[in-house]
This record gives C-alpha cells, sequence and structure tokens, in this order.
C-alpha cells in the first residue's frame, strides 16, 4: 500500500507525510511544473502543466489498495474502480455507494456554470478541516492495516 496525493493544490501535504511515517508507508506526490515541492520523506513526481496531467500519473501507477488523496471526483472514480481507496483533503472518503452522486452533482455544477449561472464555491479551509482529514486519514489507514 503507497499514498498518491495530487499535491498541486492539497493543503493537508505535511499531515500526509506525518501519518504515513508513523505507519512506515511510501508517499508519492504528484505536482505539474509550474509548482515547487521539497520532501525528505515523500518521493515527488513533477508532470508537465496539461490538463489533468497529475490525474494521469497517479493512474497510471495505482495499485490495487493504494490510496489516492485529491478533490477530483474524476481521479476518484477511477482509483475505486481499480481498487484503491480515495479520500479529499478534508477527510471525506469517497466509496462506491457516494461517488455517483458526487460526479452527478458535480455534473449539473458544471451545466450551471455553463448556463451563465453562478454556484457557490466551497467555503474558507478552517482549521476544523485539518483535523477532520488527520481523523479520517488515520481511520482509513488503521482500517487497511488490520
Amino acid at each position: 500500500m503507497k499514498i498518491l496525493v495530487d499535491a498541486d493544490a492539497c493543503p493537508v501535504k505535511e499531515l500526509i507525510i506525518k501519518i504515513a511515517k508513523e505507519n512506515d508507508l511510501k508517499v508519492i506526490m504528484v505536482i505539474d511544473n509550474s509548482h515547487i515541492l521539497e520532501s525528505s520523506y515523500a518521493e515527488i513526481k513533477i508532470v508537465d502543466r496539461s490538463r489533468d496531467s497529475a490525474d494521469f500519473a497517479i493512474i497510471n501507477i495505482l495499485e490495487k489498495g493504494d490510496i489516492v488523496v485529491s478533490q477530483d471526483y474524476g481521479l476518484a472514480s477511477i482509483a475505486l474502480s481499480k481498487g484503491c481507496y480515495a479520500m479529499n483533503n478534508n477527510g471525506y472518503e469517497y466509496t462506491a455507494e457516494n461517488i455517483d452522486k458526487l460526479l452527478f452533482e458535480r455534473h449539473l455544477n458544471k451545466k450551471t456554470r455553463e448556463a451563465g449561472l453562478r454556484h457557490k464555491g466551497p467555503s474558507k479551509r478552517t482549521a476544523d478541516n485539518n483535523i477532520s482529514f488527520e481523523k479520517g486519514f488515520r481511520v482509513l489507514i488503521n482500517r487497511l492495516k488490520k
């Protein structure tokens, strides 16, 4: 089991590394070449800046049982279909039971934007979001280690 992170805009990179170290798990952070990221623990994979290039890189190295951390529902859906686990940066685990609803909502939001209507974006990140992520991520890892 390894942890793959869609790291371009991930606000919990340090928490992921901390928890991975505690559990002796490999971490691969994927970023595009417009970002700079250094880590003494995680492997950093740099990809071109093209659309979805980080997602495709993650998909290509995923193996059954891996964990993906991403805000991208599409990437989460593919990870689930490959027998992997997926979580967003607020500690919400994507599952076979919730991913179709999330993808449908994403589609509806896109249609709303295309129609020229506004859709309320995500609320500002708080310290509670980090606490929720840490709790959810630890629960997931502990469940998988059993």
